[in-house]
């Protein structure tokens, strides 16, 4: 429920867009592992990584000024799909990080990678196949949120294993 709480505010009061921050840059969000993201191991719950990843995304989102771009349209983001890779587990008062970065979009969906680190040590990788929608239900094509967000249409190539993923999990443009 915590993480909830944080999520809400990261999107209704977000902190101020860092200056000529394009969307291939990466975003960093810092936390510190609470006893409600505890589970009976006293480790991480796996789903909580899902919500810090939540949180972290909204900050993305907030250091390139997108918000206003967003809802000026009438855009929201979704996750159409996502896969974790577990490395090392976080526990209780643990300090770390989640870098969120973009590899790329496809007509039907912007691809991020969510990497946890706790003192420059790989915890767990996420990646995420993003859509935005319109208040009206419409899909919005990955380079036109792109394209909003003030970067080429042009998207980089795809690390070979996102692609890979991106296909086997059907949301990859066909």
């Amino acid at each position: 429920m915590t993480r909830q709480i944080q999520l809400t505010i990261a999107s209704t009061l977000p902190r101020k867009a860092v200056p000529d921050r394009g969307v291939l840059d990466p975003s960093v969000t810092r936390m510190r592992v609470r006893p409600g993201d505890l589970d009976f191991y006293l480790h991480v719950n796996n789903g909580v990584y899902l919500q810090m990843m939540d949180v972290a995304r909204s900050n993305f989102l907030a250091d390139l000024g997108a918000f206003g771009l967003l809802r000026d349209k009438g855009w929201y983001p979704v996750v159409a799909s996502s896969t974790m890779k577990y490395r090392r587990s976080l526990q209780l008062w643990d300090r770390f990080e989640i870098t969120t970065r973009v590899l790329g979009w496809d007509e039907r969906v912007v691809y991020l990678e969510q990497v946890f680190t706790r003192g420059g040590d790989l915890c767990a990788r996420g990646l995420i196949a993003g859509r935005f929608l319109s208040r009206t239900g419409e899909r919005i094509p990955g380079p036109d949120v792109v394209a909003l967000l003030g970067t080429s249409t042009v998207s980089p190539d795809l690390p070979a294993d996102v692609r890979d993923w991106a296909q086997a999990v059907d949301v990859a443009a066909r």
